[in-house]
């Protein structure tokens, strides 16, 4: 397991974030901006904070084994941030948050359509103190549209954006029927998608002097990541059906069971496919015209793929991975997440990292897969505490003396 030292600037180390979202999309966003150098002031509701702190069990243990209170869930997002406690609602704090945003280049958030507007937080109230500021909403439904002001979840987005009407298991078979990604994957890549445009944002604005604001959407966001399923839909007016694992346009491209386990095996060309089913002794297989090419094995993969599946079940998951790598064949296991930590290369790719932590020693996260040779992607800073760095920031960024942050506490402001 590595730790994360870097003494090389990052390729952001010149932008500071205020970031003002939650839970995954947004601070999945603003992670990444962290990774990359930028000082990520995260910005948190007094005593309960981010909802995911409370997203657990698991948390991370401390030295003794015992959880500390730091959900795994939100460990997952939030590495190599300032946080920061604001009571968002009332005046005083509205108007730190101003003072923040002065000092600012981007702002991050993802609270409902027109909720900072009344708060004099949106973009065009922070626009006026800070006339170039690249500023992120992120939305389930975005800024327009009659679904609006609906609030917008993960879950709920996979199925309305079709990701759920092409995943899962044949409707036909045991088990058939819709199901979304083990992972928040639209959440997710919203937050890629909003991490892109606000790194394009931040180059206009070197180059023209002038900020700009970012609407994204969950439900954009799942369309457009589609991609060939949803082209494949527009170009030829057919819905596109849920394979499970198998493929619509490649046969055999699918899991098979071993007699001890599972391997995908990928077969893109009949050079491939010859060379698979020789290698299980089945060579006939493949001189048969009715699976010689791989348009005849998609026309009768009913009748091919049983075949298939009789003669892997022979041997173990180990032996034939060996014996495809061996001939080339695209294979692999499905590993749980033990045997992925295990792996040998996850192990010297160093995707597994240790970082300290004030109250559980040190937190194992994965780190940045962002690998760059002059400004590489990292952190050395854990996941923050809630509040953890309030009295830094505001002494450091706005200059407040002690006597001024102890007020503000005293107004319950922090």
């Amino acid at each position: 397991m590595a730790s994360e030292t870097n003494t090389l600037p990052g390729a952001l180390s010149h932008i500071r974030v205020l970031d003002l979202s939650r839970v995954l999309a947004g601070p999945w966003c603003s992670q990444n901006l962290a990774d990359l150098g930028a000082d990520v002031i995260k910005i948190e509701r007094p005593d309960s904070g981010d909802d995911t702190r409370a997203w657990g069990p698991p948390y991370a243990p401390d030295a003794d084994g015992k959880a500390t209170g730091e959900a795994a869930y939100y460990l997952s997002a939030n590495r190599g941030k300032r946080s920061v406690t604001v009571d968002i609602a009332s005046p005083d704090g509205q108007a730190l948050l101003r003072e923040l945003a002065r000092h600012c280049d981007v702002v991050l958030e993802n609270f409902k359509v027109g909720q900072l507007k009344r708060y004099g937080l949106d973009y065009e109230s922070l626009k006026e103190v800070k006339p170039d500021i690249v500023y992120c909403s992120i939305t389930g439904f975005g800024q327009d549209g009659p679904y609006a002001h609906r609030a917008g979840y993960d879950f709920l987005i996979q199925g309305m954006g079709g990701l759920m009407s092409v995943t899962g298991e044949r409707d036909e078979l045991p088990g058939g029927g819709p199901q979304k990604a083990g992972v928040a994957l639209t959440d997710l890549m919203t937050g890629m998608y909003a991490t892109i445009a606000v790194l394009a944002a931040l180059t206009y604005r070197d180059r023209s002097g002038e900020g700009q604001y970012i609407d994204m959407s969950l439900l954009d966001t799942q369309v457009a990541m589609l991609a060939n399923v949803g082209s494949n839909y527009l170009n030829s007016g057919k819905r596109p059906r849920r394979w499970g694992n198998a493929h619509a346009n490649i046969v055999p491209y699918q899991t098979f069971a071993c007699a001890d386990g599972h391997i995908i095996v990928a077969a893109g060309n009949d050079g491939q496919y010859r060379k698979f089913v020789e290698a299980g002794g089945r060579p006939e297989l493949a001189d048969d015209e009715r699976f010689a090419t791989n348009p005849q094995r998609v026309k009768n993969r009913d009748v091919l793929v049983p075949l298939l599946a009789e003669m892997v079940a022979t041997r173990g998951r180990d032996e034939w991975i060996a014996m495809l790598e061996e001939k080339g064949v695209p294979c692999g296991p499905i590993n749980n997440l033990d045997e992925v930590f295990a792996n040998e290369q996850v192990k010297a790719r160093g995707i597994e990292i240790a970082l300290p932590h004030p109250t559980a020693g040190e937190v194992k996260l994965v780190r940045s897969p962002m690998r760059m040779s002059a400004t590489p992607a990292t952190s050395d800073k854990a996941p923050p505490l809630l509040g953890q760095h309030t009295e830094e920031v505001l002494a450091e960024i706005l200059g407040k003396s002690g006597e001024e942050i102890a007020a503000l506490r005293e107004k319950k402001v922090l």
